[in-house]
């Protein structure tokens, strides 16, 4: 992709506009996951999208916007696909079918791919303030999904330690888990790192 910046469109989307706009952010987030952020053309993300140069300018005014709305995307392609499990991280047992999910995902995957978010973290961190902060918050917003289940745990008081320091540690053993493993290709990081962080989640607990 170029640096050139065109203004896009501001006229409210129709349903087909809508459709169009995010079939180019679902292709330009594949080729950015698999290619890298800067590997990935202009040209690419048009064909693998189906439309032209003038319809991606419609909609991005430049790669940064794109690269915006490609973290947002991704962010919400992983936080939708823990949604089910998120209501359960009031327990142990929840925390524990989490972990498991987490686990057969990766095992699915072949233990390739890590963390979307991260990925595209670890590339713009230095380079991109914008995007830098904007990964940031799709992490807190994670960590947040973390925090509520146990700080239902601790208002219960079933939890003596704090929540919210508890919810970033296994935030942050989760992607460590989610890196060895992509790198070594085995799933067994990512198992250590979680249990590990529950572990520990568990002994701050009283039996309700």
């Amino acid at each position: 992709m170029t640096a050139e910046t065109h203004a896009p469109s501001t006229k409210p989307l129709t349903r087909k506009g809508q459709e169009t706009r995010r079939r180019i952010v679902a292709a330009a987030a594949q080729l950015m996951y698999e290619q890298g952020v800067t590997e990935a053309t202009l040209e690419e993300v048009r064909a693998a999208a189906g439309v032209s140069g003038s319809q991606i300018y419609h909609y991005f005014a430049d790669k940064q916007a794109l690269l915006l709305a490609v973290i947002e995307y991704q962010t919400e392609a992983v936080l939708e696909l823990q949604r089910p499990l998120f209501d359960k991280l009031d327990t142990l047992e929840g925390l524990r079918q989490w972990r498991d999910a987490l686990v057969e995902y990766q095992l699915r995957m072949q233990c390739r791919g890590g963390c979307p978010i991260g990925s595209l973290g670890s590339e713009v961190a230095e380079t991109n303030p914008d995007a830098r902060l904007a990964v940031a918050s799709g992490f807190l917003r994670w960590e947040s999904a973390i925090q509520a289940g146990l700080r239902a745990m601790h208002a219960r008081g079933e939890l003596n330690a704090d929540p919210d320091d508890l919810a970033l540690a296994t935030l942050a053993a989760l992607q460590g888990g989610l890196l060895l493993t992509q790198l070594q290709r085995r799933v067994k990081p990512l198992e250590v790192a979680l249990d590990a962080a529950i572990d520990h989640i568990a002994q701050h607990t009283r039996p309700r």
